[in-house]
């Protein structure tokens, strides 16, 4: 059994764990340990996906990785960052939400052959009878404590209303109902949620005298310390629909120089020494490792064939080439070419912008070409024959493309 516990140390995945146990258990024994996901979007994002990645190195050197999908404690809300409260969602949204996520973690793990579990805490929390909860593990639950977690705190000053108090208890005892099933004793999670896994891990141990761990990944952001995964359009998701392939490869492509060798440590399963060497490139060079990155990325979620059309119509953008096949394309009628003929209007349609005002500023600010040439005027209108006989590429800043074509 290899040491998983070096290998994710080593790639800057880990950021605090409960005790030194740790290590032996993982380096020892196959442990069965879980992380969870609650359905509050139809997609995970780019957040996730570091997690994901975590879990697929724990259950390729052996243990067994149980998902948890929070269907219960979702229609709670966790408030954990958060200085506003949670909207409530319906039964129904988080069924449908659930079933997204089941199939984007199918990407990261092998679920065959019970190599891995997929769980829904609804299964449990739904049916509790809130008396028997008061009377089995109230008790272990200290106010004065569970005020001082950091999850609890912006809100505190916002004002932290009782729903949102109990998620601690029904993330706990996600915790000991695993154990108490699975015989799950490590729970791991971003380091955001290192109170609510606390206080799981010693719900285990006060209530059945049973050992259970805590370990927290390092949160992915920038250099600088920016959360990594926000675009202008919004934050960078693993469902193809809300994030094109293309968006998404871009995105890793564009990574600021300090941030190809975090990225890669994370998100590829390169061998780091190969990381040692790409991250060490310099000027011009560090091109190769951002271009490495980006299929990598983009291979683990969305697959071969998608990171490699994604890269083509990278290159035929950045690099000179004619393959353009792969370029997020409107194709319109005769009609929509014709009612869309303003610049501000077509930069609307395209989803280059998301209204009027914003496709103006854009403008104004000197942002939007259309094949190469610099627009310079808010009532400029475009040549709807070119578009209807070769089309136009639309370029928003340096290195967003979009291309317009006739419908045929």
């Amino acid at each position: 059994m290899s040491d998983v516990f070096k290998v994710l140390e080593e790639r800057g995945f880990i950021k605090q764990y409960s005790h030194e146990e740790v290590k032996d258990i993982l380096r020892n024994e196959h442990v069965t340990f879980y992380t969870g996901y609650d359905a509050t979007a139809d997609s995970l994002h780019v957040g996730h996906y570091l997690q994901l990645m975590a879990m697929s190195h724990m259950q390729k050197a052996g243990h067994r990785p149980i998902s948890l999908i929070g269907g219960g404690t979702t229609m709670v809300g966790d408030p954990s960052g958060r200085s506003d409260m949670r909207r409530m969602m319906t039964r129904e949204d988080i069924e449908y939400n659930a079933e997204r996520f089941r199939a984007q973690i199918s990407k990261f793990l092998d679920f065959s052959d019970g190599k891995a579990i997929m769980e829904d805490n609804a299964n449990w929390l739904l049916e509790l009878n809130y008396i028997g909860v008061l009377r089995e593990i109230g008790s272990m639950f200290s106010v004065n404590k569970m005020l001082t977690a950091e999850c609890y705190k912006n809100r505190l000053e916002q004002g932290l209303t009782f729903l949102e108090f109990n998620y601690m208890i029904m993330q706990a005892y996600d915790f000991l109902m695993l154990n108490r099933k699975y015989d799950c004793k490590l729970q791991m999670g971003g380091d955001d949620q290192w109170s609510n896994i606390l206080a799981g891990m010693d719900l285990i141990r006060r209530k059945d005298k049973k050992p259970a761990y805590a370990l927290t990944f390092t949160l992915l952001t920038t250099s600088d310390g920016r959360k990594m995964g926000k675009t202008q359009s919004g934050a960078l998701w693993l469902d193809a629909k809300k994030t094109s392939p293309y968006d998404f490869y871009q995105y890793w492509r564009n990574v600021d120089d300090a941030d190809v060798r975090k990225c890669l440590s994370l998100l590829t399963f390169l061998p780091m020494e190969e990381i040692d060497k790409l991250s060490a490139l310099k000027d011009e060079e560090i091109n190769t490792a951002k271009e490495i990155l980006a299929y990598e990325t983009t291979k683990q979620v969305h697959g071969q064939k998608e990171a490699e059309e994604a890269m083509k119509a990278s290159q035929a953008l950045f690099g000179g080439g004619n393959d353009l096949d792969s370029m997020p394309t409107s194709h319109l009628t005769s009609d929509q070419i014709e009612d869309n003929k303003s610049i501000v209007d077509m930069l609307v349609l395209t989803g280059l912008a998301k209204s009027k005002s914003e496709g103006r500023r854009l403008i104004e600010g000197g942002g939007i070409y259309v094949n190469d040439e610099k627009i310079e005027s808010i009532d400029h209108m475009l040549n709807t024959d070119q578009i209807s006989q070769e089309g136009i590429i639309i370029r928003k800043g340096k290195k967003n493309y979009h291309r317009v074509l006739l419908y045929k």
